[in-house]
């Protein structure tokens, strides 16, 4: 019969993938296992924490992992099936702005943190903002094919930080076992992201993630591969979205143009500062490829949410 496990995060975090890593919990095809993830500084942050805090924060600790998981008759070659049963989070979470980092480096130059308490379905930290939340893994992945120590922050054919907000509960990923055990492991929760992440972070968040394994057979796979549930993955969404379209050859630098008019929209109508403007699109926005194919330009749109700020 199937079994339910926990794994806590003290003594099973790591910061690297390392397929050498000895496993924290070995389970069976299955089998459950509810994770306890940190938000992803692995502690370092709280719900108290101050900007001079965050700027002396260990960077090489970012992506704090739970895990590997062991499951047993995962071969090389298989499936592994990722049932998303549950993801909650503890209550509070935080983004930042990082000098040289985001995708408007060159307009914010200073540092900053923002925290944000959370609601089981919605933040109201920001200002006029009402910002639904819909918690997901931004790192689930198994170990990688290569031997030694592999940086989390790249995504690869393993999963890893792919950051995909799709992924919350109900949702179902699969990834290709490159180890024999598979050796999953999973953090870097956030409450909520827009598409794209544009200021570095969604809402960062630690959190509790229950999820369900089970090892395939019946098909091949060289990257990772999703399903999601038929439902809204955001309230807000239902409510209409202001759009900044941008045309480029390169999609970056149209992107970047989008989400900055965006930010000055925000700033101007609503009376937000830049930064809180700029965390706010990296918490709600959508960033979409909505054409790729009149080369030389492609056209990018900035998606804002209606209904997460009060009528116009």
């Amino acid at each position: 019969m199937p079994t339910e496990h926990h794994l806590a995060s003290a003594g099973h975090l790591h910061h690297r993938w390392n397929a050498a890593l000895p496993p924290a919990l070995t389970i069976r095809d299955g089998d459950t296992v509810q994770f306890e993830c940190l938000e992803s500084t692995g502690g370092q942050l709280t719900r108290t924490s101050t900007l001079e805090e965050f700027v002396r924060i260990d960077r090489g600790l970012i992506h704090a992992l739970t895990g590997p998981v062991f499951i047993e008759g995962a071969e090389v070659g298989d499936v592994l099936e990722v049932s998303i049963r549950r993801v909650a989070h503890g209550g509070w979470g935080w983004t930042s702005i990082v000098p040289g980092m985001g995708l408007l480096p060159g307009r914010f130059l200073l540092p900053y943190l923002f925290i944000w308490e959370l609601a089981r379905d919605y933040s109201e930290s920001l200002a006029f903002a009402r910002v639904p939340l819909s918690p997901f893994c931004g790192v689930m992945g198994v170990a990688p094919g290569a031997d030694g120590e592999i940086p989390t922050r790249p995504p690869g054919p393993f999963g890893g930080n792919m950051d995909v907000r799709d992924l919350c509960e109900g949702a179902t990923l699969y990834l290709p076992v490159l180890r024999p055990g598979g050796l999953f492991s999973t953090g870097d929760v956030h409450a909520a992201q827009g598409d794209g992440e544009v200021c570095l972070n969604g809402i960062e968040c630690p959190a509790e993630v229950t999820l369900t394994f089970r090892v395939r057979r019946d098909f091949r796979l060289t990257a990772p591969m999703a399903e999601t549930p038929p439902k809204p993955l955001a309230a807000g969404e239902n409510f209409g979205a202001w759009l900044m379209i941008e045309a480029d050859p390169d999609p970056l630098a149209a992107a970047a143009a989008a989400v900055s008019r965006l930010v000055d929209f925000i700033t101007e109508r609503w009376g937000l500062s830049p930064e809180r403007a700029y965390v706010l699109c990296s918490a709600v926005v959508s960033l979409r490829l909505s054409q790729v194919v009149n080369r030389p330009v492609m056209t990018v749109t900035a998606a804002l949410p209606k209904g997460i700020l009060p009528p116009l």
